[in-house]
């Protein structure tokens, strides 16, 4: 991790830029695919499977079959893990349901809103190096809680034609409709348009590699809603000398292990947590099954030394991450000023591992710097709000005349008219 001492904020841009591509690094790769998958369907689809993943299937269809046998592969400490996982985010979830909103604004003039399911939705769940079973929780719950009719799963599969048995597992457990063996960007390409096989879903949920994350951005262009642009994993932890260093260089390692590309960052006002996380990375990092992915990631970190709070605090919010971890004595400095992060993880025994897993909230988070304007997945992300107004004649007559005056002034006689000649009905 590259050491950077209390830099000046004009330098800030440049010090936290995330090792990512651009979308126009990637948009014509994906534009051409998504051409292919528009124009050929399952055609297109199964030649770049087996293009990107190295398998031709014979059906992308996960049969009943496949579940059946992933089911009696997963073990039961697994399951009653799973079942630990799935109890917390439902409860958490569940209680973020709100009530049909209903005021009279003026005498005769009622409106209301409600929350309706969004009928079809799509999840990505991605594949690669480490099957993320557990994002199948964070989708496939909210979906259920909201009442989604129809959830469509895509994941890649590996080298035989499978998915992990635990995405088939948390799946059938969660009320997945239809779950599809494919990957990347041919998989949000068939959400997007609908092919032979995938179904045309309305709004596509789920992380991925910059690939996946530049493909559902381009389905927007085509009239599919997204949940937001959620790339590469990232971490920042702010610490002081109060901090336990091992936990520190922990939780940055548990984001680094997750691909290349990932990015993270410690904040600190003391040189001396500083070099001890530092040593504490080299001793955890050797032990690691993926260390070359993780040293891989730290190249593309960074250890800053930031020697005044409120310093740290805007370049924090400049940076505006994925994860937030704040391990000092003034956590609710923080905690209270930090305006921008997609979830927050406070003091030294909230590991962000536990909001991947199990704690509730939901790790389906803005990265890159889009936490300044997107939230992380939740439940009225599977949910879209309705506005109902009923009038009276009273009604009519209250707010008639401000009507017609705006209309007018806004040269819509028509709009002006549609009132006017129920004024006039009344008289």
């Amino acid at each position: 991790m590259k050491f950077i001492n209390n830099p000046p904020e004009q330098d800030w841009t440049q010090i936290l830029k995330r090792p990512t591509k651009t979308v126009a690094d990637t948009e014509i790769i994906v534009e051409s695919i998504f051409e292919a998958v528009q124009k050929n369907g399952d055609k297109a689809v199964a030649r770049y499977t087996e293009k990107f993943d190295d398998v031709a299937l014979e059906s992308m269809m996960v049969s009943i079959e496949e579940i059946e046998a992933a089911v009696a592969c997963v073990s039961s400490e697994l399951k009653e893990a799973i079942e630990v996982a799935k109890n917390n985010i439902t409860k958490f979830h569940r209680a973020q349901k709100t009530e049909k909103v209903v005021v009279e604004t003026t005498i005769g003039v009622q409106c209301w809103q409600e929350k309706k399911p969004i009928s079809k939705v799509g999840l990505y769940i991605p594949g690669g190096t480490a099957p993320l079973f557990s994002t199948v929780l964070m989708l496939a719950i909210p979906a259920q809680i909201a009442g989604c009719k129809e959830t469509v799963l895509c994941s890649p599969p590996d080298k035989n034609g499978k998915i992990n048995p635990a995405i088939l597992y948390i799946a059938t457990l969660c009320g997945v409709t239809r779950i599809f063996k494919v990957g990347g960007i041919q998989a949000i390409a068939a959400m997007t348009f609908g092919t032979e096989s995938v179904p045309k879903v309305s709004k596509i949920f789920g992380p991925g590699n910059q690939f996946v994350t530049v493909a559902k951005q381009i389905a927007t262009k085509y009239g599919v809603a997204i949940d937001m642009p959620a790339g590469p994993s990232e971490l920042l932890v702010v610490a002081d000398d109060s901090a336990n260093a091992s936990f520190v260089a922990s939780d940055l390692l548990s984001q680094a292990e997750h691909g290349i590309d990932s990015q993270v960052v410690l904040v600190s006002d003391s040189i001396e947590l500083i070099e001890s996380v530092q040593n504490e990375i080299q001793k955890q990092l050797s032990a690691l099954p993926r260390k070359e992915i993780a040293a891989k990631a730290l190249e593309n970190s960074k250890m800053i030394l930031m020697e005044d709070e409120n310093a740290a605090l805007n370049l924090i919010n400049a940076y505006a991450p994925e994860h937030l971890i704040i391990a000092t004595r003034n956590n609710a400095f923080f905690v209270d000023k930090t305006e921008n992060a997609g979830s927050v993880f406070i003091g030294n025994y909230t590991p962000e591992s536990a909001g991947d897993y199990a704690s509730g909230t939901n790790h389906t988070l803005p990265t890159n710097g889009f936490s300044k304007a997107y939230s992380g997945v939740n439940l009225d992300s599977f949910l879209k709000s309705i506005t109902y107004q009923k009038i009276s004649k009273e009604g009519i007559q209250n707010i008639g005349k401000s009507i017609e005056i705006m209309a007018a002034a806004e040269g819509l006689q028509a709009h002006k008219n549609a009132v006017s000649i129920r004024l006039k009905n009344i008289k």
